[in-house]
């Protein structure tokens, strides 16, 4: 059996503030939108794919956005180096701040939606690594940049590789 990821629901409680940060900010598109049950809270769903109903769903009823909740974030892999940066204008634009971290086998921008839940959005890099790790990159790099520098910051670890030539277990192969 394979499991794969479909969706999360997250309570919140500012409808408008959390539809306005996942649609304009991060360019999801609401899908449809509803009572869950007569009388019953609000739920609300977006997706950025046309083949999915909803990647995220929202119930409206989270009574205290001050008290933590079990998520630690959501991750959201793109395909390309660019739609990172996408990502890191549109958070500059919205003046939201992130964390850019790097993996070695990802550069990531770690941030927080309007609510404080956590959010990552990462590109593969070509090369795997054990983990955990985690290194500050410089957003303002090209792809080359960035690519030359994970491949300096990470090539002295010893389980360092171009990911199809690692020999770890449950290395991501495409």
């Amino acid at each position: 059996m394979k499991l794969e990821w479909s969706h999360t629901v997250l309570n919140i409680k500012d409808s408008v503030k959390i539809l306005q940060f996942y649609t304009k900010t991060l360019g999801f598109n609401l899908s449809d939108r509803g009572p869950l049950a007569e009388n019953g809270p609000e739920i609300i769903f977006v997706s950025q794919d046309s083949d999915e109903h909803h990647q995220l769903a929202f119930i409206v009823g989270r009574e205290d956005v001050d008290k933590s909740t079990s998520l630690n974030h959501l991750s959201f892999r793109v395909k390309t180096f660019d739609e990172v940066y996408e990502v890191k204008e549109r958070l500059d634009s919205a003046d939201v701040e992130y964390l850019p971290l790097c993996h070695g086998n990802a550069l990531s921008l770690y941030f927080n939606d309007p609510e404080g839940n956590g959010i990552e959005v990462f590109f593969d890099t070509p090369w795997d690594v054990a983990q955990p790790q985690g290194v500050v990159w410089d957003t303002s790099l090209t792809e080359k940049e960035a690519l030359e520098w994970v491949e300096r910051t990470f090539e002295k670890e010893p389980t360092f590789a171009k990911r199809e030539e690692s020999a770890r277990e449950f290395v991501n192969r495409k």
